[in-house]
């Protein structure tokens, strides 16, 4: 069946239902959370602009969570040399990543001229590339394991 959100959706059959699992139980947590936030708009006063990225960061962790952990999307990676390959590009991707951010950076907005500006920097660098890392690591070592117990 097509639809407005098949541009989201895998070509891979099983990996399209589990996205659309993932994709509607993201929705009833969203849902549920506004309802928890209109509730308590009423004790706590928050914004609406508090509201909106609460519920935007609810939605976006638990879909992108549940898509790391599910361990679908490596689904050739089945044997150790294989990981080890995967492994490495996936360190090379975030040194990538790191140089280019970097370069743009320094290109755009000029060299820091403080040491805290550098740290600013270096700690958002930092922190991305963990996050980046730490995720495709996770959903690497799932998909590996899930696909090597298949076989």
């Amino acid at each position: 069946m097509k639809s407005w959100i098949s541009f989201l959706l895998p070509d891979d059959e099983y990996k399209n239902i589990k996205m659309l699992y993932f994709f509607s139980e993201g929705a009833i947590l969203l849902f549920l959370s506004l309802v928890v936030m209109l509730i308590g708009n009423k004790s706590f006063q928050f914004g609406t602009e508090t509201i909106l990225l609460v519920a935007i960061g609810i939605f976006l962790l638990y879909v992108s969570g549940r898509y790391i952990i599910s361990g679908i999307e490596y689904t050739d990676i089945s044997t150790e040399r294989a990981y080890r390959k995967e492994l490495k590009a996936t360190i090379i991707k975030v040194i990538g990543f790191v140089v280019i951010f970097l370069t743009v950076y320094l290109l755009l907005m000029g060299a820091p001229t403080s040491l805290n500006q550098w740290f600013e920097i270096g700690g958002l660098l930092i922190s991305v590339s963990i996050v980046k890392f730490l995720s495709t690591y996770v959903s690497l070592k799932r998909s590996y394991q899930k696909n090597k117990e298949l076989l």
